[in-house]
């Protein structure tokens, strides 16, 4: 019951947001970063290596502490620190916000509510990747359920955000979906153990991709 219990809370009809960014998809294809299928394949493929090194050290980090812990204040802000796309930024504080306040609906005995508390409280904004942790700890999901369904998350969004593109068709983008869970496991334990100090963004044509978002004439994404 549990399990079924977290696919409910990564579907992607919950009203999270997510499916209002393409995370610099759609730069990317508009700008002929990605313009082929083998060239999806190996943006997914940077986009996944970036999402284990840069975020599963401070899930990893996060999932050990609660938000009273002197040490999560140094996560949060070292967090907050390091996503310089301001796209990215404000799009990690929305989904954040959306996800707590879902979680406070569906989990009453959980006292999530002190999490929107301390958030409030630092000035420091709820970014996703935090809450997504500290809300499912707590509501008693283990560490690697989290880890899987996170990537899982990225990548379903990426491959919707390709079928809405027009990019790919609907078989094809599930066919991609299909295959890349088996980078999964790679991902899951090249980062094993290693917590947020540790984190490092790898794929920087990423990044670039999303702060070119804002020159393209005409959007369906908000990044």
């Amino acid at each position: 019951m549990q399990f079924a219990r977290l696919l409910h809370l990564v579907d992607s009809a919950l009203p999270t947001g997510s499916f209002a960014y393409s995370y610099g998809l759609e730069s990317s294809i508009t700008f002929g970063l990605v313009n082929t299928p083998f060239a999806l394949r190996n943006y997914l493929y940077s986009y996944l290596q970036q999402a284990g090194s840069a975020e599963l050290p401070f899930i990893n980090s996060a999932f050990q502490l609660t938000e009273q812990s002197p040490k999560f204040q140094t996560v949060a802000e070292e967090y907050d620190a390091q996503l310089l796309v301001p796209a990215l930024y404000k799009a990690s504080s929305v989904q954040g916000r959306n996800w707590l306040k879902l979680l406070v609906a569906f989990y009453p005995d959980a006292n999530l509510e002190s999490i929107t508390q301390w958030f409030v409280a630092q000035n420091i904004p709820p970014h996703f990747t935090l809450v997504f942790t500290l809300a499912l700890q707590r509501a008693g999901f283990a560490l690697e359920e989290l880890q899987a369904m996170y990537l899982h998350m990225l990548l379903r969004d990426q491959l919707s955000a390709a079928i809405r593109l027009g990019f790919l068709g609907p078989l094809e983008g599930h066919q991609l979906q299909h295959d890349f869970y088996a980078v999964f496991e790679h991902i899951l334990a090249a980062q094993a153990g290693k917590e947020y100090h540790e984190a490092v963004r790898s794929a920087f044509l990423l990044d670039a991709a999303q702060v070119l978002h804002e020159d393209i004439y005409s959007k369906l994404f908000q990044n």
